[in-house]
């Protein structure tokens, strides 16, 4: 059987097919509160703009056209929640360092990536708002570029352009910390 793609999914979810809203919601919430996390670097904040988003998902599905692919609306709908949290207050920098623990590594291992992950993730701090989101969206959720772009409300090569400094920023980071 051939699983039905997301704006499939959402089209009869506007119709009333509960199922359909478990399957997208079972595809997308891992992905979605990644990117939220990321952007907040605060897990109670992450889980209520989380929520928040999902809702106004849920609130805008008669308004969904299947011509905008799904993930594209559905992030674009996260990106605009949590940007409307940070006008209301000051953005948090860090992210907590369980938010990015293996648990599956043995202590030695363990360790080892919590060093690599907590350098990462202060190397990410240290990255302006536009890049770190870039990074996340694409990093997290695999977008393309011209989703992003289309997320995010500037054109394509401004995403681009965007990844590349935050990779420069990262790697010239992360080498300083290795070399020094």
């Amino acid at each position: 059987m051939q699983e039905r793609s997301d704006e499939t999914l959402m089209k009869a979810y506007a119709q009333g097919d509960t199922e359909a809203f478990e399957h997208l919601y079972s595809r997308h919430r891992a992905p979605l509160y990644r990117y939220i996390l990321r952007q907040v670097g605060d897990v109670a904040t992450a889980n209520d703009l989380y929520q928040g988003s999902w809702e106004k998902i849920i609130r805008a599905r008669t308004k969904y056209r299947a011509a905008v692919p799904f993930r594209a609306w559905m992030y674009r709908i996260a990106h605009n929640h949590v940007m409307d949290h940070f006008r209301r207050i000051k953005p948090v920098a860090d992210l907590p360092a369980e938010s990015l623990a293996s648990a599956d590594a043995g202590p030695d291992e363990q360790f080892l990536q919590e060093t690599r992950e907590d350098a990462l993730r202060t190397a990410m701090s240290r990255l302006p708002a536009e890049q770190r989101e870039a990074l996340s969206f694409k990093l997290d959720s695999g977008l393309d570029l011209q989703t992003i772009a289309d997320i995010t409300g500037v054109n394509r090569e401004t995403v681009k352009s965007r990844l590349r400094y935050a990779v420069t920023k990262l790697k010239r980071t992360l080498g300083d910390l290795n070399t020094g």
